[in-house]
Order: C-alpha cells, then sequence, then structure tokens
C-alpha cells in the first residue's frame, strides 16, 4: 500500500473510534476531563492529517494520525476509555 492509501485508512479508522469511543464506567469527574482534554489534542492530530492529506504531504499526514492513535490507545490501556480498533473487528 502506498502512503495516500495508508493515510486514508488510518484516518477513517481513527474516526470510527471518535464515534464510538465511551468512557469506562469507573472513572471519575477529574479523570473525565483530562480524558476530554487527551482526547482533543488527538482529534487535533487527526484534523492536521487531514490537512497534510489535502496538501499530498501524505508522509506527515501519516505521522500525525499516528500521534491520534497513540493517545487513543494510551487511553484505553489506561482503561479510561472503550473502543475497538475497526481492523480488528475485520480480522476475526
Amino acid at each position: 500500500m502506498n502512503a495516500q492509501v495508508l493515510l486514508l485508512k488510518y484516518i477513517r479508522n481513527s474516526e470510527k473510534v471518535f464515534a464510538e469511543i465511551e468512557f469506562t464506567r469507573d472513572i471519575g469527574i477529574q479523570d473525565r476531563e483530562k480524558v476530554i482534554e487527551v482526547m482533543e489534542y488527538a482529534k487535533r492530530y487527526l484534523s492536521d492529517a487531514k490537512f497534510y492529506g489535502e496538501k499530498q504531504q501524505y508522509e506527515t499526514g501519516l505521522v500525525s494520525v499516528a500521534y491520534c492513535e497513540g493517545m487513543l490507545d494510551a487511553l484505553r490501556l489506561l482503561d479510561m476509555v472503550e473502543f475497538t480498533w475497526p481492523n480488528t473487528e475485520e480480522k476475526r
């Protein structure tokens, strides 16, 4: 796959996660505010990825969307949010 195809795929996957992401049931109010802040940063990286894709700077876009994915994965690994990456479901 070339960089353009990968970028579009990762952008779609991140958008799907943002559409379905949920807080874990036992997260406190202070943690919820922190999670929202991190998610806002992740959304900005996703926005950057789209911007670079439009400018045909696909490699830079891939870096941006990778930051977005990393932040979302970190929140999930800390058990603060719940979601499944779309590709994980397709492979089952």
